[in-house]
């Protein structure tokens, strides 16, 4: 068995940096309180779990923090209102928001300034979604282009198009081109998919053409990383979406000679490994 493993695969620069911001707390934690992020820092089990045994907790926001308290803002982003109830308690707060995600908040915030309605082409109940719908009042998120088709749009509303940063590039530049034939050709299109998410991407597309299996390794409530595999099965070879070595289907892998691996953004760099060896130990070149 050949493996061959993406240039691109793992953390990208968003994550890397929310998890250092959240070292760094962990590192000198402020006597007597509490480290908590926003929610899943990222999406990954097994990342969690290791900062669960250091003490950080998770907070939605809801409940009143002590004094003191430090509450780490995921790489996701988070709503406006939660944002200012946060700052109305006597907390630290640390944005580990990713830098393309605050990026598309204010540009967001700036159009939906302008009385325009946001189309938002993402997972409606992704956190990243409801923190980048908060800056525009009028919004309308789809998951596809036939959704946005089936809804209908309104000739008196003047609409500007965004999208998840995640989001699978050739399908937004398809609603896009719709948009601009069929609804208005001067549309503000704002593009705030993530350059390190659309290069994943075109590595997937073009590695799934050169083996006969691919191993997406990634948290199962990643969208990255299920966009990922969405690809690879797309492409019409055997795809398979793994969150750790423990759940390779071996048996099925082992009948093919050249097998492709790549991880979501959010997997770190030992997990990706894990399961390389674990491919190799259990698939030994045979030539």
């Amino acid at each position: 068995m050949e493996l061959v493993i993406a240039k691109t695969a793992g953390f990208c620069m968003g994550v890397d940096m929310a998890l250092h911001k959240l070292d760094n707390a962990v590192a000198a934690p402020p006597q007597d309180t509490t480290i908590y992020t926003l929610g899943p820092i990222i999406h990954n089990p097994q990342v969690l779990a290791r900062y669960k045994e250091q003490g950080v907790l998770q907070t939605d926001g809801t409940k009143p923090l002590k004094t003191g308290d430090v509450v780490v803002i995921r790489a996701h982003g988070i709503p406006r209102r939660i944002q200012l109830e946060l700052e109305a308690q006597n907390v630290t707060i640390v944005d580990a928001t990713c830098p393309k995600v605050k990026k598309a908040q204010i540009l967001i915030q700036r159009q939906a300034e302008q009385n325009k309605h946001l189309l938002l082409f993402g997972e409606r109940d992704h956190p990243e979604v409801q923190g980048l719908v908060s800056y525009a009042p009028r919004h309308t998120v789809f998951e596809t282009l036939e959704e946005l088709c089936a809804r209908g749009i309104d000739s008196a509303e003047t609409y500007f198009l965004s999208a998840q940063t995640t989001q699978d590039r050739e399908s937004f530049n398809a609603v896009r081109e719709y948009l601009i034939k069929h609804v208005d050709a001067d549309m503000t299109i704002l593009d705030t998919i993530c350059m390190a998410t659309k290069d994943r991407q075109e590595e997937v597309r073009e590695l799934s053409h050169k083996v006969q299996a691919m191993v997406i390794v990634g948290g199962k409530n990643s969208g990255n990383t299920r966009r990922l595999a969405q690809i690879a099965q797309e492409s019409g070879i055997f795809a398979v979406h793994v969150e750790t070595a423990e759940e390779l289907p071996l048996e099925e892998l082992a009948a093919f000679v050249r097998i492709g691996l790549t991880a979501g953004a959010s997997t770190p760099s030992w997990i990706i490994e894990d399961v390389a060896q674990t491919l190799r130990m259990a698939l030994p070149d045979k030539t």
